[in-house]
């Protein structure tokens, strides 16, 4: 499925294959991110999500000329040549640096030196509780404030596309309800994002569009404002609507 072209770009993909070895994950992805826009990635476990975030950083390798970043081909780019081009990932998980304190694990972050707003004093103002810890080391944070670092340390790179893999995954409600309140203020910057979220109703919610995932091929594309649950849910299952 093709989704319309958008103007200037900030992210291309076309025709995206990704192999785990001799397995294949994902098959000819084509969309495009707009500047500013946040897409949510939507599918069971094993649809291809991760898998895809994973090829947009350098971590899996894709094929020479599906990735476009600000025209800029990155399909057999480094991970840490992407990074330095401007894109970011949360991973699922957090993977916090465990022997490193918060602040440490920020700096890291910052290592690109890529011009932008993002700096230690800005992380803490948008998430005040990592101020008061930023002496202690990961593992001693409860898993929203691990959330919080992850988030942190990618915008400390002033990325101008990020990567949300499963913000929400292991978290209490109530700290779930915070990360989110400060989604607009993390992609308000002309920031992209691309949003991978179990959570249907809040992906739709906090997205501009929306790709749906299954068996690593997209099933379903369209704008988030007015998106039917009952397709998304079908297609997601892989149930005839």
């Amino acid at each position: 499925m093709i989704e319309p072209r958008l103007a200037a770009p900030r992210l291309s993909v076309e025709g995206l294959s990704s192999f785990y070895g001799s397995f294949q994950a994902l098959f000819g992805l084509d969309f495009d991110l707009a500047p500013g826009e946040v897409l949510a990635l939507i599918g069971a476990n094993g649809a291809g999500k991760s898998t895809l975030l994973k090829t947009l950083t350098g971590l899996l390798k894709a094929p020479p000329g599906c990735i476009h970043h600000n025209g800029e081909c990155l399909s057999t780019r480094t991970p840490a040549t992407i990074t330095r081009a401007g894109i970011a990932m949360v991973p699922e998980g957090r993977r916090l640096f465990a022997t490193l304190t918060v602040e440490e694990n920020l700096l890291i972050g910052g290592h690109v030196r890529r011009a932008g707003v993002w700096s230690l004093e800005a992380v803490y103002d948008l998430f005040p509780a990592l101020r008061a810890k930023r002496h202690q080391l990961g593992p001693q944070l409860s898993g929203g404030q691990q959330q919080m670092v992850a988030i942190g340390r990618a915008l400390m790179a002033n990325p101008d596309l990020l990567l949300l893999d499963e913000l929400s995954l292991g978290l209490a409600p109530v700290v779930v309800e915070e990360i989110y309140r400060a989604l607009p203020r993390i992609v308000g910057p002309g920031i992209s994002a691309i949003l991978v979220e179990q959570d249907i109703t809040r992906a739709l919610a906090v997205s501009d569009r929306y790709l749906c995932l299954r068996g690593g091929r997209v099933v379903l594309a369209g704008p988030s404002a007015g998106a039917s649950t009952a397709a998304i849910i079908d297609a997601y299952f892989g149930v005839s609507a």
